[in-house]
């Protein structure tokens, strides 16, 4: 059966693909294989033999190629799970056609609205078909937007041998929402020669870099004694880490104060008690460089802490996240130039534009697949006002298929 974009998002939303931070099993939660099996159904009814879903739940699949030159063979990526976030279990989406540009009261929480006010983007969608949740959950546009675009592709390259391209590899990831989503990968298998995710927001954005990330873990040690005769002896790890916090600077690198590309440190965990107290933090920049100086600051500033609080001592460890894709793209320009003109041959002009975050193609870029991210219209992300318009979706499908073509002329 052939399904709208819009159709397929609507589907796909209602199948529970929350990822668990707290697992170490991929997928993290094993429900994501739900979609990743019914994807794999859709692709083989379209007549693409080749698709399956491996033991961790990614999805892969061949559009193959209608030409008879060889040309470098393109991969199109989302991801399967929802951010824990907010719920994303019994999704009723709602699809409000030819929206008017009035407040969206969600039926099932009337406390969340969705307003042109509080989500300026919307002023620019009157007239859409604007698809919500009902106010109990996430919608999951992010990433099932991306999914049924990629979908939809599949499905329109099938039924139009007209339109002319290479191979095209398909893939859908688990985790991605809890920094996992290429940790099983297998890049032999995928067998392409650059990618584009669908993962991004606002209709025309093309994003070619992102933060570099680092995560930073500081552990203050006190010293315990009994309350009651603790004069001289006691040193609460506890008040050390608050020093520390409190010390970290206000007015700029924390997130609340931050844009465009201004990089940050945020604390995002405080856990512990008198003896041991731990603070953990992400650590953000589009210079790689500049992350050794915001830890470096980081250091000097527990070792004042300490330094106040005789006695006590602390532990700092830093692990790599992952990194700015724009090092990997930069050398490879071609990628973002077809993705350019592909915009421009839909009727777009392209908004270059960098994420404050990361994504899948972020890593894969490191992973020897330089890999950009196109919109697919998911707006208010992991909240309970997601929403995405349905002519987005089917503009990025548009996208989707001028690389193809492009790609099939080089």
């Amino acid at each position: 059966m052939n399904y709208t974009v819009a159709e397929r998002l609507m589907r796909y939303v209602q199948i529970d693909t929350e990822a668990d931070p707290e697992s170490n099993s991929t997928p993290s939660s094993l429900k994501q294989k739900n979609l990743s099996t019914l994807l794999v159904e859709e692709l083989k009814a379209m007549g693409i033999n080749d698709a399956e879903m491996d033991e961790f739940g990614y999805v892969y699949a061949t559009v193959k190629s209608n030409i008879d030159n060889k040309v470098p063979t393109v991969c199109f990526c989302s991801h399967i799970d929802t951010a824990p976030d907010c719920s994303g279990k019994d999704v009723k989406p709602i699809l409000h056609k030819n929206w008017d540009g009035s407040d969206l009261v969600l039926p099932d929480d009337n406390t969340q609205v969705l307003s042109k006010t509080n989500h300026p983007y919307l002023n620019e969608r009157i007239g859409d078909d604007i698809i919500t949740a009902s106010g109990k959950t996430l919608l999951g546009a992010d990433d099932k937007a991306g999914i049924a675009i990629i979908m939809n592709l599949a499905q329109v390259l099938q039924e139009n041998p007209e339109i002319k391209h290479g191979d095209i590899r398909i893939l859908f990831t688990p985790d991605e929402e809890i920094g996992r989503g290429v940790d099983k990968v297998d890049m032999k298998k995928l067998n392409a020669d650059f990618g584009y995710t669908l993962d991004g927001g606002e209709r025309g954005h093309l994003e070619g870099e992102n933060f570099s990330a680092d995560s930073c873990t500081i552990i203050f040690n006190g010293i315990s004694a009994h309350p009651g005769y603790a004069k001289g002896k006691m040193v609460n790890s506890q008040k050390v880490a608050a020093y520390f916090i409190n010390s970290l600077p206000s007015n700029k690198l924390a997130p609340e104060v931050t844009d465009g590309y201004e990089g940050f440190v945020h604390p995002v965990a405080v856990s512990g008690g008198l003896e041991q107290t731990k603070v953990q933090f992400i650590i953000r920049d589009f210079v790689t460089a500049k992350l050794a100086e915001h830890e470096n600051m980081l250091h000097e500033l527990a070792q004042k802490a300490v330094d106040v609080f005789p006695g006590a001592r602390f532990e700092f460890a830093v692990k790599e996240q992952y990194r700015n894709m724009k090092e990997i793209l930069d050398g490879q320009p071609h990628v973002m130039l077809i993705a350019e003109q592909a915009y421009k041959n839909a009727g777009l002009n392209p908004n270059i534009t960098n994420i404050r975050g990361g994504t899948d193609g972020s890593r894969l870029s490191f992973m020897g697949l330089p890999c950009p991210n196109i919109f697919t219209g998911e707006m208010a992300i992991h909240s309970k006002l997601e929403y995405v318009s349905v002519q987005d979706m089917q503009k990025a499908v548009d996208v989707c298929i001028e690389i193809s073509k492009i790609i099939s002329t080089h």
